[in-house]
């Protein structure tokens, strides 16, 4: 069985655009010259692939097998290239990153600041996720690498512990919790919250403990980081759960009252994820290896 390389580029343009017309322009074809392509695709597989009607495409179970054996031998192929590019092994390469909302608001971009002035021929994809999104993309070779925190089961996957946090709590100094050294997330409910916006991890994860609970999460306003999160605090608008290397970096410039929280799941340790680790191209490894040492 032979596969063509432009076939399985543009088979992954199509499956991850609303329209088999929209992929096709990604890859520089005509929808006629797409859609003869995708026919011979499935005559060779013997399968079905998409799914077709007004609306646009789906896959069928067998386009999303091949989906994810396309991303992977995709993947493998770009590795190959910057392996071989005249800027050397690591100095040059893309990187998909899919990440928690701490890593992608607090440590990562300091992190990558450095990392990419050092390296001027890679560029980083990096994305927000959910944590089941995050192992199912390392998996399926949409990611390169994934950062997540908290426990993980992905047998398949290579896992690299390195660093630790905890989630804490912030209050109003004249809050009536600010006295406490210690608080449950149930101490919390009576209270208004600060909350991120929807889709993050951190608030995807609250809301799975308070259901767990049995309770609700009053949410009086969500924001885009845990700086938002903090001044709202600071001026009485309501309490925030977030990381307490937040807590502490902008403790220093606003008035706050971090307690912590008497939870089993408040200490949270950081993971990175691959599939393998020594298939990865040098940019990747030298990122990883960065990662292990500075944060």
């Amino acid at each position: 069985m032979h596969f063509d390389l432009p076939d399985l580029r543009l088979f992954i343009h199509i499956a991850e655009s609303p329209s088999l017309t929209q992929g096709a322009r990604r890859a520089f074809l005509s929808p006629a010259a797409a859609s003869a392509r995708i026919k011979a695709l499935e005559a060779q597989l013997g399968a079905r692939l998409l799914y077709r009607d007004s609306r646009g495409v789906e896959l069928t179970p067998a386009g999303q097998r091949l989906l994810q054996h396309a991303r992977l031998v995709m993947r493998q192929v770009d590795y190959l290239k910057s392996d071989f590019t005249e800027y050397g092994t690591d100095a040059a390469g893309h990187i998909r990153i899919f990440a928690n909302t701490t890593a992608v608001t607090e440590f990562l971009p300091e992190v990558l600041a450095g990392y990419l002035a050092a390296r001027p021929g890679v560029t980083v994809d990096l994305q927000e996720r959910l944590s089941r999104d995050i192992v199912r993309g390392v998996l399926d070779g949409a990611a390169d690498l994934g950062i997540i925190a908290g426990p993980v089961h992905a047998p398949e996957l290579q896992i690299m512990h390195f660093s630790t946090d905890r989630l804490v709590l912030t209050v109003p100094v004249d809050h009536p919790l600010s006295t406490r050294k210690k608080v449950t997330l149930a101490d919390t409910l009576a209270y208004q919250h600060i909350g991120l916006h929807e889709g993050s991890t951190l608030l995807s994860f609250l809301r799975e403990r308070v259901d767990k609970l049995g309770g609700s999460l009053s949410l009086r306003i969500q924001v885009s980081s845990f700086e938002a999160i903090c001044r709202m605090v600071e001026a009485g608008v309501g309490v925030g759960v977030i990381p307490e290397s937040a807590a502490l970096r902008h403790s220093r410039t606003m008035q706050l009252v971090t307690l912590q929280l008497d939870e089993p799941w408040a200490v949270r340790e950081r993971s990175m994820l691959v599939r393998d680790l020594d298939a990865l191209p040098g940019s990747v490894r030298a990122l990883i290896e960065l990662l292990r040492q500075g944060v």
